[in-house]
Order: C-alpha cells, then structure tokens, then sequence
C-alpha cells in the first residue's frame, strides 16, 4: 500500500473539441512503481558488518594486495620495455631534485640535510603504497612555505630568536628558578636543543599530525573534502603562496640578515623591513643572484621551447649550484665579503627520533590546512595523469600513500611531502613507466647523502633562493591565462582572483579558508538568483526552450511555461515567486488585493449613486480578463527540494488558484516527486497536476480550456 500510495498518475490526452459535439478521449494514467528502499538501518550495518569483519584467506590477500598496490604491478614489470625508461626519468629527476630539495629547506626554516632525506624517503614510501605510475613526491614549495611559517613561529615562542646575552640569561635564570615554574622550565628544556634541532622537531612532528589527518581521510573515505577545492581556487591559492615564497626568499638575493615575518600580512611586514635595511646589502650575493638568473631563466625557457626535440631537460640547476660552489669555495667569498652560505651539510643517516608528544597542542590546527591542500594536489595529478596514460588509481589509497610519506618520515627528521607538478612533468616527459624511477631517484639521492653532500659547504644561499624563485615562473604565468579564463567563466576568474590576493596579502591559510568560503558563497548566490525564462514551443517537434535565448518560438495561447533554473529551497524561494510573477506580469496576491478593494470601492459607488458610470468602470476591473489560464512549470533543472520549498509552491498554486489560473508541474525528477508526495502538495483528485513532460502538460491545459468553452457554449 506504501508504494501504491507513491504512484505517479500522469495524463497525457485530453479532451478535444470537434464542432458542435464533443470527442472526449480517456485520460490516460502512466503509473510509475518506485522501487521498494529497504530502510532497514540493522539489517544495513549488520550487512556490511559481515562484508568488513569476513576473514577468508582470499579476502586477506585482497586487501594485503590492495594495501600495497607494489605487489600487484612488480610482478609483471616488463623488464626489457620499462628498464630504461624509468632508470633515465629516476636519474633526471633525481638531478634535479637535489638542487631544489637544498633549495626549498630554507624555505621549510631546515637545514639543507632535512630536504634531502625528505626527498628520499618520500619516493620510497611511494613506492610502495601509490597507484599513480607517474607522479613525483617530494619537496613541494607552498607545502614548504606553510611549514617555515609554522616553524618561525614556535622558534620565536621557543626564544630561540632572542639576543644572545637575553638567551644566556634566560637560561641561567630558568636554571636556577625552582622546577615548579612550568613555562620556564619549559624554555630551559628546550634550549637543550639548539635552533636547527628543534625546526626540525616542530617540522616533523607537525608532518606526522598532517600525515595522520590523511590517513584519517583515507580510511574514513572522505575524500569528497577536496571537491570544495575547485581548480581556480589551487590555482589562486598556488599564485598567491609563490608571492609569499618570493617574498621570502628577496632577503637571500640580497644578503640581508633579517627576520622572517610570520602571520597576518607577513608579505607586506617583509618588504617594509627590506626596504629599511636595503643600505646593508651584500654586493657579492646580490651579483651572484644575478648572473645565476641570467643563466636559470633562458636556459629554463630553452628546455621548455625545446622539449619535444630535447630527450632530457638541461640540468641547469645543478650546473649552476657546482659552479657556484666551486666560486664560493676558491674565491673565498663568505670570509672575504660575509656572503652567506649553506654550511655544513652531513654525510649518512641521523638516528630515527620520534615527534615531540608535547608540540601536538601547538601544531594540530595548522597540519589541517597543510594535510588538505597536500593531499587535493597529489590526488589531483595522479587522476589526470591516469587519465592521460589510460590507467586508474584509487583516490582513497593516494591519500593513504601521501599520509605514509609523511607519517613515517616524521620519525627520520623530515618535512611535510606532496606531489609536485613540474618534477612529474619532467618524469613523464622522460621516459617513466612505472614508480620503479622513483626507487632510482632515491638512490640518486642516497649517493648525494652518503658521498657527495658535504661538498656543497661553500655553496650561497642567495643560490637557492634564485633556484626557488625561478621555479616559480610557472605559478606566476598563471596571469596570462586571466582573459581566457574570464572569457570562459568570471565567476572562476574572480574566485582566483579573490583566492590569490587573499593568500598574498593576509596569509597562506586565511586565504585558503577565504577561497573555499568565497567559492561556495558563489554556489549559492548562482543559486539564489538562478535564470528564470519563459518557453516557447519548438515547431514540430515537442521541445520547449527558452524564449529569451531562442528566435521562432511559438506560444500557445492561454498558456505560460517558466522554467527555474535551480533547486527551490529557502534561500531562493522568495526570488521564485517574485520571478514568476514577473514573468508572467501577474503577482496573485496584489490581484487579489486589488480586486477586494474595487469590490469594496463598488459597493460604496452603489450606496452614493446606484447605476453610475464609475460603478461600472469597477465591475470591469473586476472581470478583466488576465490574457493566460495555465502556468506550466518547467521542474527538469529543480534537483531539490525542503520544506520551504514545497510551502512557496503550495502558495503559488492556491494563489493563482484563487484568481482561476491552474499550476501544473512537469520534468519533477522522482527526488521532488518524492518530496511532493511526503509534503501532501497534493490534494484528493489533484494528482493530474504533475506531468512527465512540458509538452504533455500543455497538451492537457490546451484540452481542458477547450473542453470548458465547449461547454460553456453549449449551456
């Protein structure tokens, strides 16, 4: 009886008038059986209960497979077909990546040893537990920023950026102050540990809490976190975190030595300091940025103009760091000219060390943003290199394949991880195969830590800051893309627009959270002021598209049909009704109104002078006919509705109702059909009032006015 009682009864002939007589067709019922929902919630858990909790031997090692996609690909790698390929791409990149992960731990506030062994574990872990062939994982520069701005912060709250007398005195003070004074035995513990120790330690354990989150994400599978993440807001988010990197790195091009600003309006704090220190700069670091840019950039444009004749990029960066290493080293230009540079860099393996428990509380909030944007990128670029290459991943695996690569790491002091789009470019542009090149780039890596890293001693750091600040080019071209992508949508536009200055101007984070907001605030403004037009019939066919879009429309006569553009719900349901009473030139109620008061005015008329001229101007306001007797509401683009919205449609039928104009709804998809039916829109006998189609629905208002004049007629 439930299901009987959510049959939709759709007519679909109607009366027809044939002279004098009347031809009156049946009304034919088209009854549509919902499927029977099994609302039972117990039987459901128990149901999938019984799927999680089954331990047959094969169920085992489909999820040991799954868990470890390696053992499924490994298996059948054609040794002969993807060899070469994937040690050429491993060893290119590799290449690559040593300069930049030196170069982006200054970025991170690290030493240049902690963006190696980032880079290395990185691609190894990847190895193991990603779906994607393609993707690089590794250091990627915005990911780094939010993490040097996270590390300054408690490296300040720490007073490890104290004078060194104030640090001396602080710490005989807390010394020598009784242990039961929390805060300043808390200091005293950590200045145990010297600067460096402890960036490290507030970066690795903020990437183990990040790492965590996505773990969570993956196994709760609420990956649908990233659809809020549309691509003009990372792209925005993107182009305004590289002007804060610039920005950061403006102090290394010229050998200041001045503070990182941090929070709210750390770009703009940055520059006033620059400019207020611009009479110290280092003439020697500022003359080797220089020469460094006129060598990175054309050489950068000559491997990108060139890259499908070239069969590996130029690898001009690590040209540039060796031979600036080697100026640096027989020059002598830290003793001679105090120019800055990277200092001792380790060889081997630090022993594993877990994240400070006790730095959880600090970090927490600021590993969301990090965890989120980390994930939506590397995802992103799995899915549209698959895409490209014909393959599939699994989005819920990814993220647990990126939480890995930062959860397990954190125990080997590095940093936050993500995909990275230019090294992956690179990748596939090489040769790669398979994620058995990034096994070859973490043995590029190793040589690099294990042999040749403390080589690069002399190195300036004005030299990294050029290599990070050149490969920002593409994040920066985004601006020539603004008149197509206003010309495609300004909706997107002014999304990446607000997206990027926020990020540029108030912080990393805040303009994130400002994108996403702005974003959806968007969605619902498009919704509530939707397009609302009036149709028209296609000749000879049973189409009725928008007469306002459309020439050679025809109307039938006595008949509107209005289409709303968007679910009805309470935000835009005022904005239905006071469009369709627009479209329509007819607003209910102030008919209603109106004729009341002329009925009133009537009989006062009648009382001062029966028979009067004006008392027959009022009866014809009275009856004055409207020009329509049916509204077809067109429903197809109504993907919803509440409680709201069934009410306003409610209202709209007994108001034009009351004023002998009939509603009918047609195109209800079974969602609306389903809602009308639960909010009792429907009276006894009313169910006629819904309709499969527009061209149904006209049918049967062109009838049933036909068939009321014939008999009107007739009496």
């Amino acid at each position: 009886m439930a299901a009987m009682a959510e049959f939709n009864n759709i007519r679909s002939v109607t009366e027809m008038p044939e002279g004098d007589d009347v031809k009156r067709s049946f009304h034919h019922r088209m009854f549509l059986e919902p499927q029977e929902k099994k609302r039972s919630m117990k039987a459901l858990v128990v149901k999938q209960a019984k799927k999680t909790c089954s331990c047959t031997p094969a169920r085992i090692k489909d999820y040991v497979f799954s868990f470890f996609p390696v053992l499924q690909w490994l298996p059948k790698y054609k040794l002969r077909e993807y060899l070469l390929g994937d040690i050429m791409s491993g060893v290119i990149v590799g290449v690559l990546l040593v300069p930049q992960s030196i170069a982006y731990s200054l970025l991170a506030g690290q030493e240049p040893i902690y963006g190696l062994y980032t880079s290395f574990f990185a691609s190894i872990i990847y190895f193991i537990f990603g779906t994607s062939r393609h993707i690089s994982v590794g250091i990627f520069g915005v990911i780094c920023l939010m993490v040097g701005q996270v590390v300054d912060r408690e490296i300040q709250r720490a007073g490890y950026d104290l004078e060194p007398a104030a640090l001396s005195v602080l710490t005989d003070t807390a010394a020598s102050v009784n242990t039961t004074v929390s805060a300043v035995n808390q200091t005293s513990q950590k200045l145990l540990c010297d600067k460096s120790c402890y960036a490290i330690t507030v970066a690795a354990t903020m990437t183990f809490i990040a790492g965590v989150y996505q773990v969570a994400m993956g196994f709760f599978q609420v990956g649908f976190v990233s659809v809020y993440l549309s691509d003009s807001l990372l792209s925005g988010f993107v182009t305004g975190a590289s002007f804060t990197i610039l920005t950061s790195q403006a102090k290394y091009l010229l050998g200041l030595d001045i503070p990182r600003s941090s929070g709210i309006g750390s770009l703009i704090a940055t520059w006033i300091n620059i400019f207020r220190n611009i009479h110290k700069t280092n003439i020697c670091d500022l003359i080797t940025s220089f020469l460094c840019f006129l060598v990175l950039i054309p050489t950068k444009e000559l491997n990108e103009h060139f890259k499908s004749r070239l069969k590996a990029p130029i690898p001009v960066e690590l040209v540039v760091i060796v031979a600036a290493t080697l100026a640096s080293h027989f020059g002598k230009l830290r003793e001679t000219y105090g120019s800055s540079v990277a200092g001792h860099i380790p060889t081997g393996f630090l022993p594993p060390h877990p994240p400070d428990w006790s730095l959880i509380p600090n970090v927490a909030l600021d590993a969301i943003p990090i965890a989120i944007i980390g994930f939506a990128i590397t995802v992103s670029l799995s899915e549209m290199f698959a895409k490209k290459h014909g393959y599939t991943v699994r989005a819920n695996q990814e993220m647990y394949a990126i939480g890995f690569c930062n959860i397990i790491p954190s125990f080997f002091h590095c940093f936050t991880t993500s995909a990275a789009l230019a090294k992956t470019l690179v990748k596939e542009s090489t040769g790669c195969r398979t994620q058995m090149s990034g096994m070859v780039t973490s043995l590029v890596i190793l040589l690099v830590l294990l042999v040749i890293a403390p080589l690069f001693y002399s190195l300036q750091k004005c030299v990294l800051a050029v290599i990070t600040i050149v490969n920002l080019r593409g994040a920066l071209r985004k601006f020539k893309d603004l008149p197509k992508m206003w010309h495609l949508s300004r909706v997107d536009t002014v999304i990446w627009l607000v997206t990027m200055a926020a990020s540029a101007l108030i912080s990393t984070e805040i303009g994130l959270l400002v994108g996403v907001c702005f974003s959806m605030l968007c969605v619902i403004f498009r919704t509530q002021r939707p397009e609302a037009p009036l149709l028209g019939w296609v000749a000879e066919s049973e189409t009725y598209e928008s007469l306002s879009a459309y020439k050679n429309l025809q109307t039938k006569p006595g008949i509107m049909v209005f289409r709303f553009e968007a679910p009805l719900y309470y935000i835009n349901k005022e904005c239905f009704k006071s469009t369709l009473y627009k479209q329509t030139g007819v607003n209910p109620v102030w008919l209603k109104a109106a004729k009341k008061k002329a009925a009133k005015r009537m009989l006062r008329e009648k009382e001062v002078d029966s028979g009067g001229n004006q008392t027959s101007i009022s009866m014809d306001f009275v009856s004055e006919p409207l020009g329509f007797h049916t509204i077809v509401i067109d429903c197809c683009a109504v993907q919803f509705l509440d409680t709201a919205g069934i009410r306003t449609l409610k209202e709209v039928c007994k108001d034009y109702g009351e004023i002998d104009v009939q509603v009918l709804l047609a195109q209800c998809n079974p969602s609306v059909r389903s809602s009308l039916i639960r909010g009792e829109f429907f009276k006894e006998g009313e169910d006629h009032l819904l309709f499969h189609s527009v061209h149904q629905a006209v049918d049967f208002a062109l009838g049933a006015q036909g068939h009321s004049g014939t008999s009107t007629s007739k009496n």
